[in-house]
């Protein structure tokens, strides 16, 4: 069946219903191409993420916040499951990302910088055309698939969203604080860096933090495009630069719902990744000074109510009880800035850009009514697991070779979740490892520093602030997680950074004119 967002236009060109989505779990019936459910359809739940930007774990009332109010969120967590134990692989954007739709360790797919921790403006490097994203297996399947919000995978056309699975893209490509007006490019800051130039470095950033305290939107010339695809014919329209970022949350979820209500007949996938509460922090004027926690409370409590709107889109359209529902943050927060614009890590120590827990375990939330019973879940899971467990649910072969692992005899069957390790990379360094209950990091610092001669090793199940190093007390634990350490990296092929590459390419060029 063709979907009724798609139609064609008196010009022979393809237009498309705006999208915007909150990332939320729904489901369609199999139908056949007279539009009568076949006698062996099967119920293919639709697929909602919600993916918010540098969000804490402790972040929502669910996960104890005594001040940010989070009704939507909080009732999702007490219907659906809330997992305690729940982590990204790398705490920065790109990579966790990467690692949200392809199921793979960012290392594998090459989407990491040893230099860069992200993808940056204007880079001609961006996702692979071999990585197969979840947007791919499930178009392949028949579902629509849309994302609205923030990208970061590459911001040239050929990496757009559209080019890697999904029909359409309502959204900024990178991070809201980037091509922030007077700072130097990457490729600038990258020079000064390599000339030693540190002092200078310094005041830019320190410039670049006061301006997050009194945020002007059109500061910040980043791109708000609109992007549709259907087989070969892509077209792409720039709406606003800058985008006018107060009501951008706002905006992406009336797409959302919008789109929800167009397409409700169909199997779809809505993967809405907020901007917020990444720095600078902005929001809808309803919301503006609403929370006791601050700016940033403002936008933890915007994310809420773009939540209850969606799950009231669900329910509307009378799809809710057939809907997966994903909420999670693509790393911790952000806690540089002053405290009136740091998130919550909860217990946890660390924060964004630290291998900690504080940076590296998120919020981890899935809704599906009738289908997932209420429980709070205390086995370790990450974003990596969300690939395999959406093929498992709908049958479907996985395309790649995985990092993925199955969830639903946890989600559905009240059993044991199968994720016993994990990984924790930083600008493609392994520098920590968890195993059962204990965690053993490699480096003496948590983004920086020296590999140790002796690992520390922590138990997070009595120690959730990794304070007290227990590795002398417990050498054969040491010894058996380094003993995984060498299976896992035996296991995992590495390809070459491909943050890097612009600045490899600076460099040759650098080279070449100085013959």
């Amino acid at each position: 069946m063709v979907s009724r967002l798609w139609r064609s236009s008196p010009h022979g060109r393809l237009n498309f219903s705006w999208i915007f989505i909150i990332a939320c779990i729904c489901g369609a019936r199999a139908v056949s191409a007279s539009g009568e459910a076949t006698q062996d359809s099967v119920v293919r739940p639709n697929i909602v993420i919600l993916y918010a930007d540098d969000m804490g774990w402790g972040d929502t009332g669910a996960y104890g916040h005594p001040y940010i109010k989070t009704p939507s969120l909080d009732r999702l967590a007490n219907e659906g499951q809330r997992w305690t134990d729940f982590y990204v692989p790398a705490p920065v954007c790109s990579p966790s990302r990467a690692a949200l739709l392809t199921g793979r360790h960012p290392v594998r797919s090459g989407l990491y910088g040893v230099g860069s921790p992200v993808l940056f403006p204007d880079d001609k490097y961006g996702i692979p055309e071999s990585e197969v994203t979840l947007a791919e297996m499930l178009k392949d399947a028949g579902y629509l698939t849309a994302i609205m919000g923030k990208w970061h995978l590459g911001d040239a056309p050929e990496h757009f969203p559209t080019r890697h699975g999904f029909d359409y893209w309502f959204g900024i490509p990178y991070s809201n604080d980037m091509k922030f007006e007077g700072r130097p490019g990457i490729e600038e800051l990258f020079m000064m860096q390599q000339t030693g130039k540190t002092e200078a470095l310094h005041k830019i950033l320190n410039d670049f933090l006061i301006a997050f305290e009194d945020p002007d939107s059109s500061n910040y010339d980043v791109p708000l495009w609109r992007s549709r695809c259907d087989k070969a014919i892509c077209e792409d329209e720039l709406l606003e630069q800058p985008t006018f970022q107060p009501n951008l949350t706002t905006r992406l979820t009336h797409e959302a719902t919008r789109f929800i209500e167009e397409v409700k007949e169909e199997p779809f996938l809505l993967y809405l990744p907020y901007t917020i509460p990444h720095l600078p922090v902005f929001v809808d004027e309803p919301f503006q000074g609403q929370s006791l926690a601050g700016p940033y409370g403002d936008a933890i409590e915007e994310i809420d109510w773009s939540v209850g709107e969606i799950i009231s889109a669900l329910e509307k359209a009378t799809i809710d009880d057939n809907t997966l529902v994903f909420f999670s943050s693509d790393n911790g927060p952000w806690q540089l800035a002053s405290i009136h614009l740091a998130g919550s890590t909860g217990p946890f120590k660390g924060s964004k850009q630290e291998i900690y827990e504080g940076g590296v375990r998120v919020p981890g939330i899935f809704w599906w009514p009738g289908t997932i019973a209420p429980e709070v879940i205390s086995d370790m899971g990450s974003v990596l697991d969300l690939y395999r467990t959406i093929a498992a649910i709908l049958e479907l072969d996985t395309p790649q070779t995985l990092d993925s692992h199955n969830l639903t005899p946890a989600l559905v069957e009240g059993d044991k979740g199968p994720r016993e390790e994990i990984a924790f990379y930083r600008k493609g360094e392994l520098r920590a490892y968890r195993k059962g209950d204990f965690k053993l990091h490699l480096f003496d610092q948590p983004q920086g520093g020296e590999p140790l001669e002796t690992p520390e090793l922590y138990n997070l199940r009595r120690d959730l602030g990794e304070k007290d190093n227990i590795a002398d007390k417990h050498p054969e634990i040491v010894a058996d997680i380094l003993s995984a350490i060498a299976i896992h990296k035996a296991n995992l092929p590495r390809k070459p950074p491909l943050f890097d590459q612009r600045f490899v390419d600076m460099m040759n060029r650098a080279a070449e004119s100085g013959r």
